[in-house]
């Protein structure tokens, strides 16, 4: 009911927005796209123009200025300004691919034709290029967060489907706030009741006996009467073939998008293709990575991060240490079982936390365990030292689980290790975060940690074991900073 309730606020929020044709408030919510358009061109420019320069080059403003159109036309063909990309989090692999494409253009350019600077000039230049385009991408990307958390810069969407698959649309964006859409009705096929507060704006026919023209013409009265930016279609047994075809003519030529929902959930972009066969339009998913290259560069980064971070913080693990015995009797260390990939059970190391006998102690607090699901987890813990909340707030007592990482029981991001009693009550589902190695990080930490529920936690390690790449781990990683100086959630 709550994940309705916050699709219900937001839709009273997009009522706010001033009143605008479709197309111009389609276009309108896309600033962020001309933000970064021009964030780049700004951006390349200035700093390879200082580049070129500082070493030297002849012409620096031409040499830069042919730089940045170029790199400008680059991101247009490989659809880096699309107002899709940035529901996926303007991911950073993709620009990296573009910047080594670029580099090549550059260097035959040169070796062909003599225009342009020498490749290691040219590398000079947009090695900084390259970290002033993260930056300004990233810093958009919060902004457009922030603004779309407001209910701003949101499309405003009209959902066609039966009713239990409306319910579901609406469920899946009210649990997020980072897309930018807000449904503003529902059509729906056939006579079922809509749960999820969508306003029900016209029903269709189950059987088609009005014909699918007069779907299409239904659509689209309702579509202008919503100023609908555009239209989901959650496909089904009564939403498909012909009847799709008709409306996906009928709102195309309103100029108004159209977006098929096959059903299919948590599934990065990166892993859907598009094909086709005898006129049926295929969706491909590839598989979850888990073998091959990426699965040998993560796990030398695993052990190449653990071994370094375990060289660089021994002055820090001796003065935790001495904090720990001085603060209460009893161990440094905590081993605890947890359980691995393929429900392997291994010992995890931390820096004692709580009192020698928190074990012993469990059974009497739990009934005023504060988490849902398998967890335990109590904001106030009476079982916890005074250094021990210090240690928790800022994840200190989860440094040894680089010994974990080193040893292989665990990654340096990955789901949350579960304790063997938890996994004794897990169902199927559940049971698929054991796919991979748990993580001494992971989007369990930077979205929220023990105040997320335990549908939340479920949700986000499922995501990261289907989809994980190793540049989205050095994305996770790099927010594991920002999450542990914050310290909410932690306790």
């Amino acid at each position: 009911m709550q994940q309705f309730t916050n699709a219900a606020s937001r839709h009273a929020a997009s009522q706010t927005r001033p009143r605008a044709t479709s197309q111009g408030g389609l276009r309108a919510g896309w600033w962020y796209v001309r933000a970064a358009v021009c964030t780049d061109f700004v951006g390349v420019a200035l700093t390879a123009t200082a580049t070129f320069a500082a070493i030297g080059e002849a012409h620096p403003v031409r040499q830069a200025l042919m730089i940045t159109v170029l790199w400008v036309l680059l991101g247009f063909v490989a659809g880096q300004y699309t107002p899709w990309t940035w529901d996926e989090g303007a991911p950073v692999g993709p620009l990296v691919r573009e910047w080594l494409v670029l580099l090549g253009v550059l260097a035959a350019l040169h070796a062909v034709s003599g225009l342009g600077s020498a490749p290691a000039a040219s590398l000079a230049a947009l090695g900084p290029s390259l970290v002033v385009t993260v930056v300004c991408r990233k810093a958009i990307r919060r902004r457009l967060l922030a603004v779309r958390r407001r209910a701003r810069a949101l499309l405003r969407v009209l959902v066609i489907g039966e009713s239990a698959s409306v319910d579901a649309v609406v469920g899946q964006l009210a649990e997020r706030t980072d897309h930018g859409y807000v449904v503003v009705g529902a059509c729906v096929v056939g006579e079922g009741d809509v749960l999820s507060g969508a306003p029900v704006r016209c029903r269709l026919p189950v059987d088609e006996s009005a014909g699918p023209q007069e779907d299409a013409r239904a659509v689209g009265e309702v579509t202008e009467a919503l100023r609908a930016d555009l239209v989901f279609v959650a496909a089904g047994r009564h939403m498909s073939g012909d009847r799709l075809r008709w409306l996906s003519w009928a709102l195309h030529d309103k100029g108004r998008p159209l977006m098929v929902l096959p059903g299919v959930v948590e599934v990065a972009q990166r892993r859907v293709r598009l094909t086709s066969a005898a006129g049926l339009t295929l969706l491909h998913i590839s598989s979850p990575t888990r073998r091959g290259l990426p699965m040998i560069l993560k796990a030398a980064t695993d052990q190449a991060g653990a071994l370094l971070l375990l060289v660089a913080l021994a002055p820090l693990f001796l003065l935790l240490g001495l904090a720990v015995r001085m603060s209460s009797p009893g161990p440094v260390i905590y081993r605890q079982t947890r359980v691995g990939r393929h429900n392997i059970a291994f010992p995890m190391w931390k820096f004692r936390t709580m009192v020698v006998d928190a074990d012993r102690m469990k059974d009497e607090l739990a009934t005023a365990n504060e988490q849902d699901g398998h967890m335990f987890k109590l904001r106030r813990d009476p079982r916890v030292t005074r250094v021990g909340r210090l240690l928790r707030r800022y994840s200190l007592d989860e440094l040894p689980q680089l010994a974990n990482v080193l040893l292989g029981h665990m990654s340096l991001v990955g789901p949350r290790p579960p304790l063997p009693e938890e996994v004794a009550r897990y169902d199927q589902v559940e049971m698929r975060r054991l796919s991979v190695k748990p993580g001494l990080t992971g989007l369990w930490q930077v979205s929220g940690r023990s105040d997320l529920s335990w549908h939340e936690t479920v949700s986000l390690d499922l995501r990261y074991v289907d989809n994980w790449s190793w540049a989205w781990d050095l994305t996770v990683m790099g927010r594991t900073v920002r999450a542990v100086l914050d310290g909410r959630g932690a306790y």
